[in-house]
């Protein structure tokens, strides 16, 4: 055993011991450690049910009533369809949480982390689609040993697995990734402005969540999207119908070329959906699109980042094995990747929330 592994093992047992436990919820120095360690131990216990107090606040419209201003029980009982005794306990679970807040005998308003939510449709809307995902997680053993794909997440997301696009899964997905990418665009265009562009082509773009938040930053750079033709479609009658410019491509990234011109590329979100294989090929089909000194730019959430650990290898680690396909990938690897596809150079370029987003940036 090395030394780091004696460490590791005492430090383990020290823990782990019932009479160290006590003494240290009792010792006035470490205390307030022993608090703090055994509120994260039951955090991590009870996690499922603290998730699905949001998803009822979220999908029963309460937060939104809230938001109006503060409101009595029986009020609220009625807009969420419960006797005042249900309406009550969520109310004081939502309250636990700071989604909820009391505003006096028998009052409730909106509480911070409530407001913090609505602020941010996109997380909303990714509790709500979780539903999805914890219809996969009942037996995660079973997940894990089938290699994942096979559920509920992967019939949604229906290219995962290899099967055909239609009109009405494209507009479930896209959707869904038009409410959640708008954070995604906001890191990764605050860390990498645009103005120095001339054309930006948005692969796997969707419905044009990021492209539109650069006509909003870089309104001179104009605007190019590849995706599948359903969801094609839709990102080009969004912008028709907002009096935006955009030349949409429909095709198939693994069998079609993508269209040239363009002195920039984005990857957003994208990547970490395939698997590595078809994400080299994806990496290939920008190089050879790209002419030299054309830039790549890949954001997305990445395992091993620091403060957002968390992130990548716990929530996207098995978010994307219930989807069917591909893995959060460290900086390292993405830059090893990028070099492989016959890029000159990829760094990776800081972002202020990389739970939200980290970026790299590759040169052909």
């Amino acid at each position: 055993m090395t030394l780091a592994d004696r460490w590791r093992g005492w430090r383990n047992a020290l823990i782990g011991s019932p009479g160290f436990q006590r003494w240290a919820a009792r010792f006035p120095l470490t205390r307030p450690v022993a608090r703090r360690r055994a509120q994260a131990l039951f955090d991590l216990t009870a996690g499922f049910v603290y998730s699905q107090i949001a998803h009822a606040c979220v999908r029963s419209g309460l937060l939104e009533r809230l938001a109006a201003g503060p409101a009595e029980v029986g009020d609220l009982a009625a807009h969420l369809d419960l006797d005042r005794d249900g309406a009550l306990r969520l109310l004081r679970a939502a309250a636990a949480l700071k989604l909820a807040e009391s505003a006096g005998p028998d009052r409730w308003a909106l509480g911070v982390e409530g407001a913090a939510l609505l602020g941010a449709p996109g997380v909303a809307a990714m509790i709500d689609h979780h539903a999805l995902l914890y219809a996969d997680l009942a037996d995660p053993l079973a997940l894990l040993r089938r290699g994942g794909g096979g559920g509920a997440l992967a019939a949604y997301w229906t290219y995962a697995e290899g099967g055909p696009p239609d009109a009405k899964a494209a507009g479930a997905y896209s959707g869904l990734m038009t409410a959640s990418q708008a954070m995604v665009a906001a890191q990764v265009l605050d860390a990498y402005p645009m103005g120095g562009h001339r054309r930006l082509l948005d692969v796997g773009g969707g419905e044009g969540t990021f492209l539109r938040a650069v006509a909003a930053r870089a309104p001179d750079v104009e605007r190019m999207l590849f995706d599948l033709p359903a969801v094609a479609e839709r990102a080009r009658a969004r912008f028709a119908a907002e009096g935006l410019q955009l030349h949409a491509t429909g095709g198939d990234v693994f069998r079609d070329a993508l269209p040239g011109g363009a002195d920039i590329v984005s990857l957003i979100r994208v990547l970490h959906d395939h698997d590595d294989g078809p994400a080299l090929e994806i990496l290939h089909a920008i190089r050879r699109a790209l002419e030299p000194g054309a830039v790549l730019i890949i954001g997305e959430p990445m395992a091993q980042e620091h403060g957002a650990e968390r992130v990548g290898d716990a929530y996207f680690g098995i978010y994307l094995l219930a989807m069917g396909s591909g893995r959060p990938r460290p900086a390292r690897e993405i830059i090893a990747m990028c070099e492989q596809a016959g890029f000159v150079s990829a760094r990776r370029i800081p972002t202020a929330m990389p739970m939200i987003a980290s970026l790299i940036v590759a040169r052909a």
